[in-house]
């Protein structure tokens, strides 16, 4: 098996159905790595966002690197950014570096952003 079937394993669905899913999104496109001016959503770095039926939110997130000097303070403004969407009632973010954020995890519009298209 290749790295990247196993890594694919290893970020788990999100609830993408769920309601409030897009506007889980937008909280996450407001909340920008210092270092890079594209949000942490369209940088790839929010592997999983799962909701449960009472609006109970868990992040699983990455940083571009384990020595990122914000890696103490990114999951509060993560944290601080969803829970401000109505109808969240609990917010836990969790810091993986399982698989480890690469540059292919950006969307296209971070990878134009930064001048790599």
């Amino acid at each position: 098996m290749s790295n990247s079937e196993e890594g694919d394993l290893l970020i788990k669905p999100s609830s993408t159905a769920h309601p409030l899913y897009e506007s889980l999104v937008e909280a996450c496109k407001t909340v920008y790595d210092p270092e890079i001016p594209v949000n942490i959503f369209d940088l790839g770095l929010i592997y999983t966002i799962t909701i449960s039926e009472a609006g109970e939110v868990d992040v699983v997130m990455t940083l571009t690197a384990p020595g990122c000097p914000v890696a103490g303070e990114m999951p509060g403004w993560v944290a601080d950014a969803i829970s401000a969407v109505p109808g969240v009632q609990s917010v836990e973010v969790e810091m993986t570096f399982d698989p480890q954020w690469g540059m292919d995890m950006m969307s296209d519009e971070a990878r134009l952003e930064l001048g790599f298209m």
